[in-house]
């Protein structure tokens, strides 16, 4: 994006020159006449950085610099200052200008200072963000005590500290993004930048920029250089949410970068290295799209170095009074009210519920039930409809007086689902109840062919 600066100065000829030099730079410059006038600029919209005159008409320089810091104290500012007037200069620095230059000045060691104020800014919300991610989504928000969990968070455990791909798989609301938070933060790779990316978000000549970046005029619109996320990711981590969206020929490109460690924008010829660590996630079954020819198999197994498949929330029924009890504690304290409790008929409600929205579902159903709970304790008659409903409990079957041979039924609801959905294992899973990983398990179990 480009970086907008703001020149307050009351010599015409001087904003003339210095717009004239900024703007070969590729920067957007505005300006005004006055220290009120900036000011009022700058509450409209904030430039990313400020050149101040010390003497101004209305408001001197020294004014506005001190409410320029009360309004955004992470703006820079750098102030031109008149020759003679250093204890000025020194005056604002120690109100919060970053640097000053003195008139009469080379326009180039201006360019130089702005550039490395900038550097600075830009570091600052760098160092910020990281700041935020760790407080907030390292792994520690993780609830789950249920065997299958344990197995997952073993294997996060044990991965976070290699460099090796991860392609966590799981249906949408499972978490998947919290797992590569997880990893992430716990290797070491943390204190370095980690860029996250929603494939399905982008249509596919935007993701091809955001990816790689471009060069200026590459394209209409490109006006100016910009990196791309890769190298923005340089040293650190990369995660690339909804693998399963891009294109094909988005997958070769992306398969060069993860083979080569180098990449080009878009425009460029310069061959361009990086260091960058790849954590993948999708809801998809990519093996089912490279039989289909939608995947690219060689992509597949790039990705798929270390496979993490997370599992829905019916399938990990003892976490779910643990996460009710941790969401009604976050939303309790956000919205500030005290703490809240659930019965044992309503838990076990929310126990028996199949989930298909997993945790996300979970999270949305009890924050709707902190904010509209007129009590502090949760009941059946709190619950949504949609849980209390018959066609949302387990159906009951009534053991012949004869006894059954279990096998024997499994084998054959397995067989119904796979033939009823044309053998696909993700369908036949989900009409089962269970994860894929588990019907595969069952599948050789029974050594079920496929017949189709």
């Amino acid at each position: 994006m480009m970086k907008r600066i703001l020149i307050a100065d009351d010599e015409r000829n001087m904003v003339w020159a210095l717009k004239r030099a900024l703007k070969d730079e590729d920067y957007q410059v505005i300006s005004s006449e006055n220290g009120e006038e900036a000011i009022g600029i700058i509450k409209q919209s904030e430039p990313d950085l400020v050149l101040l005159d010390m003497r101004m008409p209305k408001m001197n320089g020294m004014e506005a610099l001190k409410n320029i810091k009360r309004i955004n104290k992470d703006i820079p500012v750098i102030m031109i200052t008149a020759h003679g007037t250093m204890g000025s200069a020194i005056e604002a620095m120690k109100i919060g200008a970053l640097d000053y230059i003195s008139k009469p000045f080379d326009v180039e060691e201006l360019k130089i200072i702005i550039r490395k104020a900038l550097d600075i800014r830009d570091m600052t919300r760098q160092i910020e963000f990281l700041t935020d991610e760790l407080r907030n989504e390292t792994g520690k928000e993780i609830i789950g005590e249920s065997n299958n969990m344990k197995q997952v968070l073993d294997i996060v455990n044990r991965v976070a500290t290699s460099n090796a791909t991860v392609l966590i798989t799981g249906e949408s609301g499972t978490g998947k993004e919290l797992i590569a938070n997880a990893i992430h933060y716990t290797s070491d790779r943390a204190k370095m930048p980690y860029i996250k990316v929603n494939c399905g978000a982008l249509p596919e000549n935007l993701l091809e920029s955001e990816l790689f970046g471009h060069e200026k005029g590459s394209f209409t619109g490109a006006i100016s250089k910009k990196l791309g996320r890769f190298e923005r990711a340089d040293g650190g981590t990369i995660f690339l949410d909804e693998i399963g969206e891009i294109s094909l020929s988005m997958q070769v490109k992306l398969l060069r970068v993860l083979q080569e460690k180098e990449l080009e924008r878009v425009g460029g010829t310069e061959t361009i290295k990086v260091d960058v660590r790849v954590l993948a996630a999708t809801n998809k079954d990519l093996e089912e799209m490279i039989r289909e020819g939608s995947f690219r198999e060689d992509l597949y197994y790039r990705l798929n170095v270390i496979p993490l498949e997370l599992p829905p929330l019916r399938d990990r029924k003892n976490d779910i009074p643990l996460l009710v009890q941790y969401f009604l504690d976050k939303y309790c304290k956000e919205i500030g009210r005290s703490k809240m409790e659930i019965t044992e008929g309503a838990l076990e409600i929310l126990t028996k519920y199949q989930w298909k929205g997993n945790i996300r579902e979970l999270e949305n159903i009890i924050e709707r039930l902190v904010i509209l709970s007129r009590s502090n304790i949760i009941t059946k008659r709190d619950l949504p409809k949609e849980l209390i409903s018959s066609d949302n409990h387990p159906v009951e079957y009534t053991l012949p007086e004869e006894g059954i041979n279990l096998d024997k039924v499994e084998k054959s609801l397995i067989i119904q689902a796979l033939e009823k959905v044309n053998f696909n294992q993700t369908q036949a899973a989900k009409l089962l109840g269970i994860s894929r990983h588990t019907l595969l398990y069952r599948i050789d179990k029974h050594s079920i062919r496929n017949e189709k």
